[in-house]
């Protein structure tokens, strides 16, 4: 239980956001079954290229620091992309980011 804590400190101060997979599957699940609303996708148009290649990468669970390694960029750029996109999107936080990268179709689940 310790490690666990630390761990959750650890992530949170990275401006990560901590969540169970089990409860990230349970929502995606819940969201890619539902019908798409139709204004959903329009949000994706005011992002950047950058933006929407870092909400992509929120989609498929990476940290910050994963998605600066994958971008090629600093971790404190990849924070920023991450923050206007959410900012255009008008999400609440990455949860709900990643709902929104999946009702858009900009990520689909992958066939375990």
């Amino acid at each position: 239980m310790p490690e666990d804590f630390l761990h959750a400190v650890r992530v949170a101060a990275r401006g990560d956001a901590l969540l169970a997979p089990s409860i990230t599957r349970k929502l995606i699940n819940r969201y890619v079954t539902q019908p798409l609303h139709t204004d959903v996708g329009a949000g994706l148009k005011e992002l950047t290229n950058r933006e929407r290649e870092a909400v992509a990468l929120v989609a498929q669970g990476l940290s910050n620091d994963q998605i600066a390694d994958r971008m090629v960029i600093s971790p404190t750029t990849a924070k920023t992309h991450i923050n206007r996109a959410m900012a255009k999107l008008h999400a609440r936080d990455r949860a709900q980011l990643v709902v929104l990268a999946y009702e858009s179709g900009l990520v689909t689940p992958r066939n375990a």
